[in-house]
C-alpha cells in the first residue's frame, strides 16, 4: 500500500491535475491513522495440513522445526516393504488416474481402502506397487507389503496366510518388540500402532474379503491397496473402492512386446506381433514371456514364434479359459527353450515344497551331476556347483520364469510354480522325486542346525547327529543373517516338517523341529511353534527316540503356554515330569516343574506356583545348573511379591540377580533388577527401589538387555514410586512414558496407564 501511494503521489508531480484525484483516493483507501492493516490468510476445501505448519504474511530470515529428542523411545527404521518397480509399464496411464481419482474422492474422515482386481497375469501387483512408488511421499512412515497367498498351490504353503501370521510380520516391521498370540490381540494392537501414521499397506493375492478385514487400518492417514483375482466385493460395506484392471489393448500389448525384447523385429513384422499378441490374448504375463524367447533367440522371426503359439491346442480353445491356457502354452515355450541345466533346476524345483528359493537350496537338489555336480563334505567342489546353478537360475530369470525378491532370493510366479510343478511330477521317476525331497529336507536340517548353533548353542542336543550327506548348508557367519535365514524360510521349513511327517521320514522330522527352536523363541510364530511340535511328537514317538518326545513335550509346553492355552500346556509339562522322571533326568524333571509354577503363577495359584517353584530351585541345584536355579529364584521372588511378602521377595531377587549378572546374563539380570526396585519401594525403600529401576531402564535402552516391554514396566513402576512420595509432576512424567511405549506394545497396558494418569 505504502508503495502504490508513493507512486501516486511520483504521477500527481509530473501532472498537477491529478493532484486533487489521488488525494481523493488515497484518503478513501488508506487505513485510519493508528490503525495496522490485517491480513486474512483461509484454509478451505478439501486441503490437508500434516506436521507443524505456519501461516502468516511475511517471513524473513529462515524457519526452522524440530521435534524433541525421544530417548526414550527409539525408532525402528522406516519400512520400505514395496516389490521393486519393473522397468516398463506400458498403457496403465487411465488405470493410474483412476486409482488417483478413487482416492481423492473417498471423504476426509474415512479409512483409504482401494481393492485392484483381474484375473491372473494382468499386471495387478505391478500396477499397485509401482503407483505406490510414485506416491511415496504421500507415505513418510513407511510402506508395508504381505503376499496373501489367496491361490497358493495346494501342498506347498498350506493355501491362503492367515491374517495373524500378516499382522505378526507387520507388527514386528513397526517396532514392536513382543507380538500377542491371541489375534483379536494383534488385531487391537495394529490398530493403535498404526493410528495417526501415515502408512501405505499392500495387501497382494487377497482370496477373500475375510482375509483382508483384520488387516485394515482404522486411520484416515493411511491407505490399504489390495490385489486379488476376484472383486472382492465384500469390503464395500468397509468403504473399499473397486478397480477392475483388462488387459492390454492390441497397440499397447504390442509396445510391451517391443520393450520386453521384440525390439526391431517387431517392427519388421506387425502382422506377426499383432498375431502373437492375440494369442497371448493381450495379457502381460504372457506377452512378457512370449517376448523373452526372442530374448533368447536373437535370430528368431516373429512369425516364427507366433508359428510356435499356435500350436498345442489353439488359440480358441485356449481363450475359453480366461486365457490360463495361453499363458500355459507361453510357459510351455519358455520351458521347451531353456538350456538342459536350467530345465532340469525348474521342474525340480516345483517338486519343493516352499515358495522361496536361494541359491543354496537349490545347489543341494541339482548337485548330483544333473547341474553342476555334487558338494563334498570339504567343499572342493561346491564352487563349481554353485556356480553352474547360478548360471541356471540366470537363464530362468531371463525367461521370466523366476522372479528375484530380494537379494538372493526367488520365487515363481503364481501361475508359473504349477506349471513347474506339472512338469517335475511328469518328467522325474519317482525315485528321483523322492531323491529331490530328500535332498531339500536335509538341506533345511543343515542349515537350521547352523542357525541354532549361533543363536542358541546351549540348546543343541548332542545326541542328535546329523546323517552323513553331500548337502551344505547355506553359509550363516552371524546372529542376523542366522535370524534373517530362519524367517525367510520359516514356511518352507514348516513345510518340511508337513513333508517328513507325511512321507514317514521321523527321525529327521522331530530333529528339524527340534532344530528351529531359536526361529519359535525369537520370532515367537506361535501357530507353527504349537502345529511343529505336534507334530514333531508325534514322529518321536514313532522313531522310538525317548530323548525327542521330552524335547517335544518340554518345547511345545513353552509354546502352548505363550499362546495362552495354558491347560494344554500343563498337560505337557505334566507328560515331560513323568518321561524324564521315568528316564531319571533330573534337568529336565527341573525345567518341567518350573514350567508348571509359572502357569500356576500366571493363573494366581500362588501356593502351588511357589510349591513348584522351589522343586525346581532344589534339582538345579542339586545338579549345579547356576543359570536354572538363579531363574526359579526370580520366580519365587515375583511370587512372594503378588502376594505381598515384599522382604522375602526382596531376598529371592537380589541373589538371583548377583548370579544372573555374575553369568553374563543381561536380560534376565535386568529384569531381576527392575522387579527388586518395584519391590523394595513397596516395602518403604523408596530411594533405593527408585535407583534400581532407573539402573534398569538405562539397561533395558542399550544393546545387551534392550527391551521395549520391561521399559514401560520399569517406567510405570518409578511412576508408583513418585506418586507414593508425593511428586505428581513426575509420576505423570513417568506414566506418560510408559503409556507412550504400550501404545506401540499392548493397547490393554496402555488403557491401564489411561486409568492411572486419570486418577492423578
Amino acid at each position: 500500500m505504502r508503495q502504490l501511494a508513493l507512486a501516486l503521489h511520483a504521477l500527481a508531480a509530473r501532472d498537477p491535475g491529478t493532484d486533487a484525484a489521488v488525494r481523493d483516493w488515497l484518503r478513501r483507501h488508506s487505513p485510519p491513522a493508528g490503525r495496522r492493516t490485517t491480513h486474512t490468510n483461509t484454509i478451505a476445501g478439501a486441503a490437508v495440513l500434516h506436521g507443524p505448519v505456519v501461516q502468516a504474511r511475511d517471513i524473513q530470515g529462515g524457519i526452522h522445526f524440530h521435534q524433541p529428542a525421544r530417548e526414550d523411545a527409539p525408532r525402528p527404521p522406516v519400512p520400505r516393504q514395496l516389490p521393486p518397480m519393473r522397468r516398463a509399464l506400458v498403457d496403465r496411464e487411465e488405470d493410474v488416474q483412476a486409482l488417483d481419482a478413487l482416492r481423492a474422492q473417498r471423504p476426509a474422515q474415512a479409512s483409504q481402502l482401494l481393492v485392484v482386481s483381474g484375473f491372473p497375469g494382468i499386471g495387478k501387483t505391478t500396477l499397485a506397487s509401482r503407483w505406490l512408488h510414485e506416491n511415496a511421499s504421500s507415505f513418510p512412515d513407511g510402506q508395508l507389503y504381505a503376499d496373501l497367498g489367496g491361490h497358493a498351490t495346494e501342498g506347498t504353503t498350506g493355501g491362503p496366510v492367515p491374517a495373524a501370521t500378516v499382522l505378526e510380520g507387520f507388527l514386528y516391521a513397526l517396532g514392536a518388540p513382543s507380538v500377542p498370540a491371541d489375534t483379536a490381540q494383534r488385531i487391537a494392537l495394529w490398530r493403535s500402532l498404526t493410528s495417526g501414521l501415515r502408512l501405505a499397506v499392500l495387501l497382494d493375492n487377497a482370496f477373500t474379503a475375510a482375509q483382508v478385514r483384520p488387516l485394515l487400518l482404522g486411520t484416515p492417514t493411511g491407505l490399504t491397496v489390495v490385489t486379488s483375482r476376484n472383486h472382492l466385493t465384500g469390503l464395500l460395506a468397509d468403504g473399499a473402492a473397486i478397480h477392475r484392471l483388462g488387459a492390454l489393448t492390441p497397440e499397447s500389448a504390442v509396445e510391451l512386446l517391443t520393450v520386453g525384447g521384440g525390439g526391431g523385429r517387431v517392427a519388421q513384422d506387425p502382422a506377426a506381433a499383432r498375431e502373437v499378441v492375440t494369442l497371448c490374448a493381450c495379457l502381460p504375463l504372457a506377452v512378457c514371456l512370449a517376448a523373452a524367447q526372442l530374448v533368447l533367440r536373437p535370430h528368431r522371426s516373429v512369425s516364427a514364434l507366433a508359428e510356435s503359439l499356435s500350436q498345442d491346442q489353439g488359440p480358441l480353445d485356449a481363450l475359453r479359459v480366461d486365457g490360463e491356457a495361453v499363458v500355459r502354452s507361453a510357459l510351455d515355450m519358455s520351458y521347451g527353450l531353456l538350456p538342459r541345466e536350467s530345465a532340469t533346476l525348474y521342474r525340480r524345483m516345483g517338486l519343493l515344497p516352499t515358495e522361496r528359493y536361494d541359491l543354496f537350496m537349490l545347489t543341494a537338489i541339482g548337485g548330483d551331476g544333473a547341474i553342476g555336480g555334487d558338494g563334498a563334505a570339504d567343499g572342493t567342489t561346491r564352487t563349481a556347483g554353485t556356480d553352474a546353478v547360478d548360471m541356471a537360475v540366470g537363464a530362468l530369470l531371463e525367461a521370466n520364469l523366476l522372479e528375484e525378491t530380494s537379494p538372493g532370493i526367488y520365487r515363481f510366479h503364481d501361475l508359473v510354480r504349477p506349471h513347474a510343478r506339472r512338469r517335475g511330477d511328469a518328467e522325474e521317476s519317482d525315485s528321483r522325486r523322492e531323491h529331490v525331497l530328500r535332498r531339500f529336507v536335509d538341506w533345511c536340517l543343515i542349515t537350521a542346525t547352523k542357525a541354532e548353533e549361533i543363536l542358541t548353542p546351549s540348546h543343541r542336543m548332542p545326541t542328535r547327529e546329523l546323517p552323513p550327506s553331500p548337502v551344505l548348508p547355506t553359509p550363516l557367519a552371524t546372529p542376523a543373517e542366522a535370524l534373517t535365514w530362519l524367517d525367510t524360510h520359516r514356511n518352507g521349513l514348516m513345510a518340511a516338517v508337513r513333508h517328513c511327517a507325511d512321507a514317514g521320514w521321523h527321525s529327521a522330522c522331530w530333529w528339524l523341529v527340534d532344530a528351529m527352536w531359536p526361529l519359535f523363541l525369537r520370532l515367537r510364530p506361535s501357530e507353527m511353534w504349537v502345529e511343529a511340535h505336534h507334530t514333531g511328537l508325534l514322529a518321536a514317538r514313532a522313531s522310538g527316540s525317548r530323548d525327542g518326545e521330552g524335547r517335544m513335550l518340554a518345547s511345545g509346553a513353552i509354546g502352548l503356554r505363550n499362546a495362552g492355552r495354558y491347560e494344554e500346556a500343563a498337560d505337557w509339562y505334566v507328560q515331560a515330569l513323568e518321561h524324564a522322571t521315568s528316564d531319571g533326568d533330573l534337568r529336565q524333571q527341573a525345567q518341567a516343574v518350573n514350567g508348571l509354577g509359572h502357569i500356576e503363577l500366571l493363573t494366581s495359584r500362588f501356593d502351588e506356583a511357589r510349591a513348584h517353584f522351589e522343586q525346581a530351585l532344589r534339582l538345579r541345584e542339586s545338579i549345579g545348573y547356576r543359570r536354572g536355579a538363579a531363574l526359579s529364584r526370580r520366580r519365587l521372588g515375583e511370587t512372594a511379591s503378588a502376594t505381598g511378602d515384599h522382604r522375602t521377595a526382596a531376598r529371592h531377587l537380589t541373589r538371583a540377580h548377583a548370579e544372573l549378572e555374575s553369568q553374563g546374563e543381561a536380560y534376565e539380570a535386568a529384569r531381576a533388577l527392575a522387579l527388586l526396585g518395584h519391590v523394595l519401594d513397596c516395602d518403604g525403600d523408596h530411594e533405593a527401589g527408585t535407583q534400581r529401576l532407573r539402573e534398569a531402564l538405562e539397561m533395558f535402552r542399550g544393546p545387551d538387555a534392550q527391551s521395549g516391554h520391561w521399559q514401560g514396566r520399569s517406567l510405570e513402576w518409578l511412576g508408583q514410586a513418585a506418586e507414593r512420595q508425593g511428586d505428581v509432576a513426575e509420576a505423570r512424567r513417568c506414566y506418560e512414558a510408559a503409556q507412550d511405549l504400550f501404545q506401540r506394545l499392548d493397547p490393554a497396558e496402555a488403557q491401564r496407564l489411561d486409568d492411572r494418569l486419570r486418577q492423578l
